[in-house]
């Protein structure tokens, strides 16, 4: 490690100040879980790395490549948007997460952007925190290349590569193919996650309104309304984009795609509908919860006051008594004693009873 010296005290030697270590620079490879070239709807043998795959199907005119990332930083998602000619504002975008679903098109590239979400597993509503995990996959399409891009745990494309591999009828239909397969598989995962989504609503409905609970703890229900509105900012704006993709004046997705993408639009106007139920439900619930909290502090007011008024009775009398008068009432009599505290005891009785009677108690 350099330095540079610098002046010290007055009769010290000079100090020497440290320069910062460069940033080691991460190679693009180790962003990069799969890369292979499709012709014919047939993977080539062995892995190339994404500029080789490029020249060799742009030289050859037949085919595209198929490169998946997971999570870039700025430097390795540079040289790759350069190498595939990407936008400079698609690049950044793809670095830096927490995008709304949407739809780009620049010239004959379309980028697509997906919020995926994966339902935490968790024992009871009382004792989750968190419901649903949301992650990203961003994806560009060309000509002839699909890139990929993954932010999150739960995002892996692994397998829905291995299947459409072995349907190479469906890759022969090109870039498009695999843009569909992945808006199909999240949109799937979607109505995955809103079937588990039911049982917890379910259980958070139970203990709003069933009669074997007591006492009612309110926390549940604003954690799954928080874990709803996050799961609605997910899937409510992927409308406009697929809209766009199966518009019959779209010259970038085939006929034969566009046909696929409106059955992923039915899936995904299905989802909306039991989330905006959900929500619309949670809300309710949120009412009547807030209501079932107000009834059971009301009725414990009224047995707070009615205890109170039995014990003002012998309070009052004691206070009376333990005033240290001479002149009172059986005061110096053998039986007082007792006669004040079987009255203070008659008075108790018919009280608690009275306000037995008129449930207060």
């Amino acid at each position: 490690m350099s330095s540079i010296p610098r002046p010290g005290p007055r009769g010290l030697p000079p100090r020497r100040e440290r320069r910062p270590l460069p940033q080691l620079r991460v190679p693009v490879a180790r962003a990069v879980v799969d890369s292979a070239i499709y012709v014919n709807g047939h993977r080539e043998p062995g892995r190339v790395g994404y500029a080789e795959g490029l020249e060799r199907v742009r030289e050859t005119g037949e085919g595209f490549v198929w490169v998946g990332l997971h999570a870039p930083d700025d430097a390795q998602m540079a040289d790759v948007g350069a190498t595939f000619g990407l936008h400079e504002l698609v690049v950044e975008d793809a670095v830096h997460a927490h995008q709304r679903p949407k739809l780009e098109v620049y010239d004959d590239t379309q980028f697509l952007v997906l919020r995926t979400v994966a339902y935490v597993e968790h024992d009871s509503m009382v004792k989750a925190s968190e419901v649903v995990e949301t992650g990203e996959i961003m994806i560009f399409v060309g000509p002839d290349f699909v890139l990929t891009v993954r932010h999150g745990e739960h995002t892996e494309l692994s397998e829905l590569r291995r299947r459409l591999e072995s349907m190479p009828d469906r890759l022969a239909l090109g870039p498009t193919a695999v843009l569909h397969a992945i808006a199909d598989k999240v949109v799937d995962s979607y109505l995955a996650v809103t079937d588990r989504m039911d049982v917890d609503v379910a259980a958070i409905e139970e203990a709003v309104f069933g009669r074997q609970s007591h006492s009612l703890d309110i926390d549940p229900v604003y954690v799954l309304r928080r874990e709803v509105l996050e799961l609605r900012r997910a899937v409510t704006p992927l409308t406009a984009p697929l809209q766009s993709l199966t518009a019959s004046g779209n010259p970038l997705v085939p006929k034969e795609i566009r046909r696929h993408f409106r059955d992923v639009a039915d899936h995904l106007t299905t989802v909306i509908d039991r989330v905006l139920e959900y929500d619309d439900l949670l809300i309710s619930l949120l009412q009547a919860a807030a209501a079932k909290v107000g009834i059971q502090q009301s009725t414990d007011m009224r047995k707070i006051s009615a205890w109170v008024a039995i014990a003002a009775v012998p309070t009052m009398v004691a206070g009376i008594y333990g005033m240290n008068f001479d002149h009172m009432p059986e005061l110096h009599q053998p039986w007082g004693y007792p006669v004040v505290l079987g009255v203070l005891v008659s008075l108790c009785t018919l009280l608690f009873v009275v306000f037995r009677r008129s449930h207060w108690l």
